[in-house]
């Protein structure tokens, strides 16, 4: 049987597409048992040859022994190298060790993500590779990051009903077939502009009307259905803004609230592309990993599979002045109402504010950071950045 490879395609949670590469590959050779076809191939149309992933690791006397007392789970998280999936992985391969946490994405990835554990190819629309992926490195629980998001959603919607919702299909048939825990997370973006804005509960009228939010919404209902239906365990949280001063931002509408501290040190200014009172729920990246690791590790699955979690909300308007706090001279300014940014059609369709009182009695979940202490350490990280930058060996000699 013949599959197309689309691996040009697919993005990470942190990556903009660009052009799609000229090149198709064909192959013959792939064997599937006859009785596996139509299941497999029933909701997955755009599927590719299954490449060759790198050999998984040779398992020692060692690796024998902890299965004869607890085994560590093996995790594959695609899109890793994303601002979510990147910080995911290295707080996992603290719990359960570098080799029992497969890092996946299309993109190269830097040193650091390499040395410290396995990191592989893996195409989310390629099904039979990550078939692969998941019988030879025996997975046990996968992580889903690999999406587009809001904005670059809304510019490519053919290629974002591909990658979202093909990719998340592909996941949550192998959690079905191979009994997997599946984590995939969805986001404020899957309501919509007839929900209630404020305290908006995880119950409640839900009709987005982005691309992105569509998406999300159907990998909701979906993976509630695999659970009803099949026994799948599918987990998911609704991410409101994700703040980071490590990674850049991905294409989302809430990145003003990271872009907005790079320009305030590096420019002493910043154009927002949303109007001053644009009220969004926000947490640090910290917050949101934890939460995950929260969500993800309780060891039975929870009266329901979809959670809302937030920290705070806050308007530009608001982070601007905590920010002047800091940078007095600062400056900001926003669109001309009469000509909105595109983004500000998205912003207005969500929520304000989240109630996620369910996830914080069913699993503990809990920020760590508010308002003030999460500007205040954006601040100090992004600076360090940019004193790091002036006393670099590159920078040093471009002034010379």
């Amino acid at each position: 049987m013949l599959y197309k490879s689309t691996a040009s395609m697919l993005t990470s949670s942190s990556w903009i597409p660009r052009q799609a590469l000229a090149r198709t590959t064909v192959a013959s050779s792939l064997l599937i048992p006859h009785r596996n076809v139509a299941a497999r191939t029933r909701f997955f149309s755009i599927v590719a040859s299954a490449q060759s992933p790198p050999p998984p690791p040779q398992y020692s006397s060692t690796a024998s022994s902890e299965s004869n007392a607890v085994r560590r789970p093996r995790v594959l998280v695609t899109g890793s190298l994303g601002q979510l999936g990147s910080g995911l992985v290295k707080q996992l391969r603290t719990m359960y060790g570098n080799e029992n946490v497969v890092a996946s994405d299309i993109r190269k990835a830097p040193n650091e993500l390499m040395e410290n554990g396995p990191f592989i190819y893996a195409d989310v629309m390629n099904y039979p590779m990550l078939e692969r992926i998941v019988v030879d490195w025996r997975i046990d629980w996968i992580v889903h990051y690999s999406a587009l998001l809001s904005a670059v959603a809304e510019k490519n919607p053919a290629l974002a009903l591909s990658v979202n919702m093909t990719g998340f299909q592909n996941v949550l048939e192998l959690a079905k077939v191979h009994r997997l825990r599946l984590y995939s997370p969805s986001t404020i973006g899957a309501f919509g502009p007839s929900t209630p804005k404020v305290d908006t509960p995880d119950l409640t009228i839900m009709r987005p009307n982005t691309i992105y939010g569509i998406t999300k919404l159907h990998m909701e209902l979906l993976g509630e259905y695999y659970r009803e239906k099949f026994g799948v365990d599918f987990r998911s949280a609704r991410y409101p803004g994700v703040l980071s001063a490590d990674t850049p931002p991905g294409g989302g509408t809430t990145d003003y609230a990271v872009d907005i501290f790079h320009h305030a040190i590096r420019h002493g200014h910043y154009d927002c592309f949303l109007s001053k009172d644009t009220r969004l729920p926000m947490m640090y990246l910290s917050d949101c990993i934890k939460g995950t690791i929260d969500h993800l590790t309780h060891p039975t699955p929870l009266p329901q599979s979809v959670y809302n979690i937030a920290a705070v909300s806050f308007t530009p308007e608001e982070l601007a002045t905590e920010i002047r706090k800091y940078l007095p001279h600062f400056t900001i300014s926003y669109p001309d109402p009469a000509r909105p940014d595109f983004r500000q059609a998205i912003a207005d369709s969500w929520p304000a504010s989240l109630d996620d009182s369910m996830a914080r009695r069913d699993f503990g979940w809990k920020e760590e950071y508010g308002f003030e202490s999460m500007v205040k350490l954006m601040l100090d990280k992004i600076q360090a950045q940019v004193d790091a930058e002036k006393f670099s060996p590159t920078t040093a000699a471009m002034t010379a």
